[in-house]
C-alpha cells in the first residue's frame, strides 16, 4: 500500500465500526465529518444503487475541501427486505418495528463506498445476505433497550448481542454487514 503514502486519507464517517475496520488495514487516516449531509435519494433507484448514490453524495459534499494530497472515503449502508429499504431507525419504536420485520426472514445488507481524490472518483457496492431466526418481543425489547441501535441500518449491529442470537446464516462479506466491505475497499485502494 505504498501507493497511498502520498495521500492524507480521510474517513468521512462517525461510525465506530467503520473506524475499527479501516484501522485494521494499518494505514494512517483521520476522521472528518460534515453535519447535515442529505441522505435522500431518487425514487427510481433500487438496491445497491441507493447505497452507492448516497456514498457519492457524501463525497461530493467534501469536494471543495480536497487538495491534491487528500483521499476521501465515504460509505453508506442500507438493509433491503422484500423491496423495502431500511436505513437508520428514527426512534425506539421504529427500531423495534424494523427488527420485527426482519425476524424470521432473509434480508440483504448493501454498502456503497466512494473513494475520491481531487481528480478521480471510484465507487462500488457490495451486497451480503443475512437470515434472522424468529425473535420474540422480549428479545427485541432487550436488544433495543440495551444496545440502542439508532445509528445502524436495519436497527442492528451484527457484531453485537443480536448477531449472536439471531443470525442463522450469512452469505457474503461479514464486514460489509458491519458497514464497510473492507476486503473490497483494500483492493480498490491498491489501485490508487
Amino acid at each position: 500500500m505504498l501507493n497511498l503514502s502520498r495521500y492524507n486519507i480521510i474517513l468521512a464517517s462517525n461510525s465506530p465500526r467503520r473506524k475499527e475496520l479501516l484501522s485494521g488495514l494499518n494505514i494512517p487516516y483521520e476522521i472528518k465529518t460534515l453535519p447535515d449531509i442529505d441522505e435522500s435519494y431518487p425514487d427510481s433507484l433500487t438496491g445497491e444503487d441507493i447505497a452507492i448514490y448516497i456514498a457519492k453524495e457524501k463525497a461530493n459534499a467534501y469536494l471543495n475541501q480536497l487538495d491534491e494530497n487528500t483521499l476521501l472515503i465515504t460509505a453508506d449502508t442500507i438493509v433491503l427486505l422484500d423491496g423495502k429499504v431500511y436505513g437508520k431507525p428514527s426512534d425506539e419504536t421504529d427500531a423495534k418495528q424494523m427488527l420485527r420485520d426482519l425476524s424470521g426472514k432473509t434480508h440483504q445488507v448493501m454498502t456503497g463506498v466512494c473513494i475520491t481524490t481531487k481528480d478521480k472518483q471510484v465507487s462500488f457496492g457490495v451486497s451480503s445476505e443475512v437470515r434472522f431466526s424468529k425473535l420474540d418481543d422480549d428479545e427485541i425489547e432487550y436488544y433495543v433497550s440495551n444496545y440502542k441501535p439508532f445509528d445502524k441500518a436495519g436497527a442492528y449491529g451484527v457484531q453485537e448481542w443480536i448477531g449472536y442470537v439471531a443470525v442463522e446464516y450469512i452469505s457474503g462479506s461479514y464486514f460489509n454487514i458491519m458497514g464497510l466491505p473492507i476486503q473490497r475497499l483494500y483492493r480498490e485502494l491498491k489501485k490508487f
